[in-house]
């Protein structure tokens, strides 16, 4: 049987890149190529991510950038009507074993009726359900963080503009959900829609590579010029070492 790439399902991969971060963009040009895609094919592309000039109603710039930025990939989704797509931070290095199950995983995303999906994560107090089966339902009232990879069908991306835009119409804090981090933000859009059936991959098919942060205040070791070269180097040692592609 033919194996599966990711663009066999999905009609588009957006990768929210600062325009700044072109080691992140070159980074994500290798891990694509590992997984035997290219961002010559016109179904990838990077997606110039938002830097506002203040944090407004959010925590930080970061925050509400990251926000913006993946509202602005959920609108671009849908003026173009797509159905299913994925979202990729540039900060995403893959599963050592990517290729050897994502096959397996496409086919049973086909087979099955989902709205949002993920496939890298950090979930927080796990149901012992979120055993390794490749994809599990995910609680509507489970916690999720990081958006690093992600992925949405219809009628939830229509759904999600609506929603997250509603959000930023709020002050901070509101109790009926104002600006927050967008992971936090999709956490209560899948609780407010528990028919919006959540997947996720057990194991996780993607990982946070080690990167200079574009979210939170920089350490004093990303800030120092004459430290943040060794820090880069230690970095991508640690990434070498990491269970990724």
């Amino acid at each position: 049987m033919q194996p599966y790439n990711l663009l066999d399902y999905f009609q588009q991969i957006y990768i929210i890149n600062l325009a700044a971060r072109t080691d992140r963009r070159q980074e994500m040009q290798t891990q694509l190529q590992n997984i035997g895609l290219s961002v010559d094919d016109p179904r990838i592309v990077f997606f110039t991510a938002v830097r506002p000039d203040d944090a407004g109603e959010f925590g930080s710039i970061g925050a509400r950038g990251c926000f913006l930025s993946h509202l602005g990939v959920l609108k671009d989704a849908r003026l173009r009507g797509l159905d299913r797509i994925l979202i990729f931070e540039d900060d995403l290095n893959f599963s050592s074993d990517f290729l050897s199950r994502i096959s397996a995983i496409i086919r049973s995303l086909e087979n099955l009726s989902w709205a949002v999906f993920y496939g890298g994560y950090q979930a927080l107090s796990p149901p012992d359900t979120l055993q390794n089966s490749e994809l599990v339902i995910v609680p509507s009232d489970m916690a999720i963080q990081t958006t690093h990879f992600i992925g949405f069908r219809q009628p939830a991306i229509n759904r999600l503009v609506d929603y997250l835009e509603t959000m930023l119409t709020r002050p901070g804090g509101d109790p009926d959900g104002g600006p927050m981090h967008v992971d936090g933000a999709y956490c209560w859009f899948r609780r407010a829609n528990p028919d919006m059936e959540t997947l996720a991959t057990v194991p996780e098919l993607g990982f946070q590579r080690s990167s200079r942060t574009d979210v939170h205040t920089l350490r004093w070791y990303d800030r120092w010029a004459g430290v943040r070269t060794l820090t880069r180097l230690a970095r991508a040692v640690k990434n070498q070492f990491n269970k990724t592609i």
